[in-house]
């Protein structure tokens, strides 16, 4: 239909008006299956569709954003369950559940209180974020961190201790080291926890009404199995979605080396000790000769005096150098890199 209506239309719909207020007839069209109407009538070769919207709950985020942000998520997810199998010394799994928009009311009173709830910074990333761990998943890491076997295990309706979130903590800055590091090819951010709470209601990092991305991972370990949950406000990733529409995000990309791995690694390498042999040359001798040899006798070798000597490290060739004497024992002086397959 045009952006105008010509004149029949208009007269058309002048005398449908006055044919209702004469009680001449019905002129109100029939939708029917496969129908939509139009201002000439109805066409029966379209099909209406209406999908209802709430503005209270915008949806600023697209579909494609959220696959991203899941994607992104899901090698923290696998990385983050390698980390705890080795912390806890046992099989978890962790996996993305979902990934939804809503607003941070309905974030907020859909987890259970008292429960394990985590506001954090990125920087330079605005704003804060929230992560939330289960009670039905703290408290068997907790009973398996302190020795317990998870039979049977109780699940308190309490905050948690002072002891306990100690314990938590050392979880929570393993996950917050994952997320920076799946976060680094997006955004330089740096995770950290801001502060702790076991009523979730009583945090407020944005408007009740906000939209927020909902995060849901499981989190299982033997019987015990439980969720976490990660809200990120829109207003802090708003600045980053344009770099969540590229396809790389969607396969793997390995993980650059830090500088602290880079140090950790030179100074192991740094303190190694390796075994250095200088060979001063060879000979052959008779069976009955080696059997002859008596303290003082004279070996001839296959090396002039002015020859160079091979020296291995861990028995492969790599330097050759001139004999000498040095603080009264024998030395060495390197003169050039040795061939792998240089004769001794």
């Amino acid at each position: 239909m045009g952006d105008v209506l010509d004149q029949s239309e208009i007269d058309a719909l002048l005398a449908s008006v006055q044919t209702q207020e004469d009680g001449g007839g019905t002129a109100v069209a029939t939708e029917e299956a496969g129908s939509v109407p139009t201002a000439g009538g109805t066409r029966g070769d379209e099909v209406g569709v209406i999908a209802a919207y709430d503005f209270k709950r915008p949806e600023r985020v697209s579909k494609d954003h959220i696959r991203a942000i899941g994607s992104i998520h899901d090698g923290f997810a696998r990385n983050f369950g390698a980390t705890l199998s080795g912390f806890l010394r046992t099989i978890i799994e962790v996996r993305v559940v979902g990934v939804e928009q809503l607003t941070y009311s309905e974030f907020i009173h859909s987890l259970p209180n008292p429960t394990c709830f985590v506001t954090m910074s990125a920087p330079p990333l605005e704003g804060r974020m929230c992560l939330e761990l289960s009670p039905l998943i703290v408290y068997p890491i907790i009973d398996r961190l302190l020795g317990g076997s998870n039979a049977n295990l109780f699940i308190p309706q309490r905050p948690l201790t002072a002891i306990e979130w100690r314990l938590m903590h050392r979880l929570v800055d393993r996950a917050l080291e994952h997320l920076s590091d799946v976060w680094r090819n997006m955004v330089d951010a740096k995770f950290e926890v801001l502060e702790t709470e076991s009523n979730p209601q009583l945090v407020h990092i944005v408007a009740p009404t906000e939209v927020v991305v909902f995060i849901t991972f499981e989190i299982k370990m033997g019987q015990s199995a439980g969720t976490m949950s990660i809200c990120i406000p829109f207003n802090t990733i708003e600045s980053v979605l344009s770099k969540l529409t590229t396809q790389s995000w969607f396969g793997y990309r390995p993980k650059g080396i830090s500088d602290v791995e880079k140090k950790r690694i030179h100074r192991n390498l740094t303190n190694s000790a390796v075994n250095l042999t200088a060979f001063l040359g060879r000979a052959r001798l008779k069976v009955n000769e080696l059997r002859e040899l008596r303290p003082g006798d004279i070996v001839q070798l296959d090396k002039e005096q002015h020859e160079e000597m091979i020296l291995q490290i861990q028995g492969r060739n790599k330097y050759a150098g001139v004999p000498g004497q040095i603080r009264g024992r024998r030395a060495l002086r390197l003169t050039r890199s040795a061939a792998i397959d240089e004769r001794l």
